[in-house]
């Protein structure tokens, strides 16, 4: 019989390993090539005992002998409730052995963001993003990798990973070709299940080449590795023996064969009997009467262990354990002989705070499942308080106490502790389940609604319909009052808006300003109640609502931050009918306090909402006061990165700082923010309000760049198509979406889109023909067909234009007339169009009428002018047709 041989160089635990060895090794030799070189991901997946983390360790063995540095973490069963336990394991000792200027000089903007989460800085006074915290620890291993390459990252047992550290593996995957390091991942198949089964999906996908999956060693690979371990005199059927017994488990071969050494068994044919005895002693219910048989304090002292289960130092253990440190020296020194037990390898950096740990975890599992219930559940109430005494803080403590019984109202405090803690650092789902534990006490009548909402902040970004269970539940207890009783209902309100429960939302604040004598509380409620109502698409909740906002706007001099939050509303519903766009402007000024945004009123607060100041910035923007727009949606990005928001937030302010560049001209940059916005919105949820701003701003950017099959590619591929949001979205999407139907050759069904946009403004009133540009396209899309609508619907456009006052809006409105026009009419209106477009700050809409003038005059001089200005907003499709028309010689069009 041939015996099977692991690689020249490998543990004798890697038999038949020789295919996952070598994939190793290229990926080693790949990264070490080229300090460019892009990152790797392998996964190897098998079961428990298959010699996963063998398999890594070889791997370090490999990437070292080329001079590699390697960095290694491993997930615990007992642990998965620790936010960011395998990712600080990773990192950790590589920052903490640095100099704290060191750290922040590597990690940049990203060390308040993601230092609280790995444990090296401490965190900020208000709830961490977890997508930023995510997207940081993602940059610190892109900065790392530039510091220590070669890099290897290991992450053993990821299927027991923490949530928070496979939403980062996870977000790692997908940029590491971005970076040069490679990350070697193992698991068990199965053991996960909802977002983390989807992160390690996500890992997966991204890995080079497919999955491998571990098998059981065959019989020969069993002999050989019998043999290998106990002489080459070990018979065929004592090795198949072994086989038999193990399964060809690699774990329980190599552990078997220790046992069969220890007692000194003859490797015979007669003696393969006693195989199967000597197997079930070291695991499972063995293992347990194998720990009995080292004595009581022994067994105590590996209980301990298995409840701290990382950073097991003897000196913690022993006071969990209540044993003298003589005698836990001695217990930790009967483990380690025994097998359970072992002091970790320095090299791989784990376990910094603890001098133990198990020797498999397989072995840690079998432990802790040995403790008697109610031992446990006291022995974890112990461990928190010692933890905590050691002045490791609520968070670090807050694993053991999920585990004690509901019966220690100061637990409460102590959950609510940690919850806050966990917020700090970008774990709202720690937080969530530390706040949910805290309810199974109960808390006190008094501080029950509270807690409620506390659990509501924990779960507001992940589950909307959670958030309003819990609000509408504390809102129904006495106890809630005062200001935090309205933050708690505008929060409901927030959380109903984003469960597309917009008409409940606005119920919900009605009723409860009508509750509250007149005052800033009231004020503020009756300002929401606007707002929602405000950025309703569909039929107006009431019919005389922007009367009472004027009215109401009408009596506020901007003394408070309600006061200016009713000036913006009243100024963006002005702005949506096409009101004078200097009062509009005048509305918005007198909300600001020496023209920037008041104390309470910032991009980051939570009092109001970014929604609020996006309608600001936005009456800005469309009545042409773009300098006041873009320095406000600039503000909006520089306050989001510097926090870390990497969801929904950034990606709004992504979105609008684009629609500023597509306002100003400058195509090329708007198209390069919106794409960036698309990503982050694909990152929150496809079908978001946020998620049609930017794909309806970039179809609208692809139009006016001429680049017509990308637009449509684009609204293909993210569904720009009915139905449309319940919220507004700037600039209106059908009338974008008519446009672009319209330049695909899809007349019929562009027309059909834009009479559809016209009936829903006229629903809403808004008549504002910069924001809502159906009526232009569409009286184009009619000049043949139908002349007369068409010319009625550009005298209504005209009409429309000069009540709202802008030089663009005037000007687009005369670019449609003269479209519609021929001879020296035509002439004289697309002339009107260029003096209006050329004092505006829209230079994209400029450059068009200065070409169509061009071409309408057969002017040269200003075909060659507006061909510059096209080249310079990167409007392709315009600066090909003048070229056209040059090329041709300047004639009609």
């Amino acid at each position: 019989m041939t015996e099977v041989r692991p690689t020249a160089g490998a543990s004798a635990s890697l038999w038949e390993r020789d295919d996952e060895v070598a994939d190793v090794a290229r990926a080693v030799d790949g990264l070490c090539a080229d300090r460019s070189s892009s990152g790797g991901l392998l996964v190897f997946r098998g079961e428990a005992g298959l010699g996963k983390t063998t398999l890594l360790a070889e791997t370090r063995r490999i990437a070292e002998a080329r001079g590699c540095t390697v960095w290694s973490a491993r997930g615990g069963e007992t642990l998965r409730s620790v936010p960011f336990n395998v990712v600080r394991q990773l990192l950790q000792p590589a920052l903490v052995s640095m100099l704290p200027e060191e750290a922040r000089e590597y990690l940049g903007d990203w060390y308040d963001i993601a230092g609280p989460a790995l444990g090296i800085a401490d965190p900020g006074d208000r709830q961490a993003d977890p997508q930023g915290v995510c997207d940081g620890l993602v940059a610190a291993v892109r900065r790392l990798a530039r510091r220590d390459w070669p890099l290897v990252l290991l992450i053993d047992d990821a299927h027991w990973a923490d949530q928070e550290t496979l939403h980062w593996l996870a977000g790692l995957a997908e940029r590491l070709d971005e970076m040069s390091v490679l990350v070697v991942v193992t698991r068990r198949p199965g053991e996960v299940s909802g977002t983390s089964a989807r992160h390690l999906d996500t890992v997966a996908a991204a890995a080079d080449g497919p999955v491998a999956t571990l098998s059981a060693l065959t019989p020969d690979a069993t002999a050989g590795l019998t043999r290998a371990t106990l002489g080459p005199h070990a018979d065929a059927a004592f090795c198949r023996e072994v086989w038999a017994v193990t399964a060809g488990n690699p774990y329980e071969t190599v552990e078997l064969l220790a046992k069969v050494q220890d007692s000194e068994l003859e490797p015979v044919e007669a003696r393969a009997g006693d195989l199967r005895e000597l197997n079930r002693s070291a695991r499972g219910g063995g293992l347990v009467a194998r720990l009995e048989e080292l004595g009581i304090d022994a067994t105590r002292f590996a209980w301990a262990a298995a409840i701290l289960g990382t950073d097991i130092s003897t000196d913690l253990v022993a006071k969990l354990a209540t044993l003298g440190p003589d005698d836990a020296r001695r217990c930790a020194e009967l483990l380690r002989t025994a097998r359970i037990l072992t002091t970790p390898d320095p090299a791989t950096g784990r376990s910094a705070d603890g001098d133990l740990e198990f020797v498999h975890p397989l072995i840690a599992t079998a432990v802790y499942n040995s403790i008697p219930d109610a031992l446990c559940t006291a022995m974890h109430g112990i461990a928190a308080r010692i933890v905590t005494d050691e002045g490791r803080g609520a968070a670090a403590a807050a694993r053991h106490l999920l585990e004690v019984h509901p019966d220690d109202e100061e637990l409460v405090g102590q959950l609510r502790e940690a919850a806050r803690e966990h917020l700090a650092v970008g774990a709202p789902d720690a937080a969530r389940r530390c706040l949910e534990r805290a309810l199974e006490e109960p808390p006190r009548p008094e501080s029950h609604p509270h807690v409620l909402y506390e659990l509501a902040e924990a779960t507001f970004l992940t589950a909307p319909a959670r958030t309003i269970g819990h609000l509408r539940t504390a809102l129904g207890m006495p106890g809630l009052g005062g200001d935090k009783r309205v933050d708690a209902v505008f929060r409901l309100s927030q959380a109903l808006l984003h469960n597309d429960q917009l008409e409940e939302a606005v119920r919900t604040v009605e009723a409860e300003a009508a509750r509250l004598r007149p005052g800033p509380a009231r004020m503020r409620l009756q300002a929401v109640h606007f707002m929602w109502e405000g950025i309703h698409a569909g039929e107006a909740t009431s019919p005389d609502r922007s009367r009472r906002l004027a009215d109401l706007a009408a009596t506020c001099t901007g003394r408070d931050n309600s006061e200016r939050a009713l000036l913006m509303l009243r100024g963006f519903d002005a702005l949506m009918h096409g009101e004078n766009a200097e009062e509009v402007a005048e509305l918005c000024d007198r909300a600001l306090v020496n023209g920037r945004l008041a104390p309470g009123l910032g991009w980051t607060d939570t009092e109001w909402g970014i929604e609020l100041l996006l309608m600001l910035a936005n009456a800005y923007a469309f009545t042409d006061r773009l300098d006041r727009a873009e320095t406000l949606y600039n503000e909006a990005l520089r306050a989001y990165e510097t926090a870390g928001w990497s969801g929904g937030h950034l990606a709004l302010a992504h979105a609008y700082v684009g629609l500023g560049h597509r306002r100003r001209g400058r195509l090329k940059e708007a198209e390069s923010s919106l794409r960036e916005s698309l990503r982050l919105a694909e990152r929150v949820g496809r079908g978001l309000p946020l998620y049609w701003s930017a794909t309806c701003n970039l179809v609208d950017t692809l139009l006016a760049r001429g680049h017509v099959q990308e637009a449509w590619e684009v609204a293909e591929r993210y569904g720009f198509a009915p139905p449309y949001p319940s919220t507004i979205v700037l600039p209106d999407p059908r009338s974008v979406r008519g446009r672009l139907l319209l330049a695909v050759g899809r007349t019929k069904d562009g027309i059909n889109e834009l009479e559809a946009a016209e009936k829903a403004a006229a629903a809403r009133g808004h008549h504002n023909p910069v924001l809502v540009p159906w009526a232009a396209d569409l009286a184009r899309a009619l000049s043949t067909a139908d002349p007369a609508r068409a010319a009625r619907l550009a005298v209504d456009v005209r009409r429309q234009a000069e009540r709202f006052g802008t030089d663009t809006a005037i000007g687009e409105a005369l670019r449609c007339a003269a479209a519609l026009e021929t001879g020296q009419r035509a002439v004289r209106l697309a002339a009107q169009a260029v003096t209006y477009l050329e004092a505006s700050p829209c230079q994209y809409e400029h450059a068009a009428a200065r070409i169509e003038f061009g071409i309408a005059a057969r002017s040269v001089s200003d075909l060659e002018r507006g061909l510059d200005l096209a080249v310079s907003c990167g409007a392709d499709g315009l600066a090909e047709r003048a070229r056209a028309v040059l090329k041709a010689g300047v004639g009609p069009a």
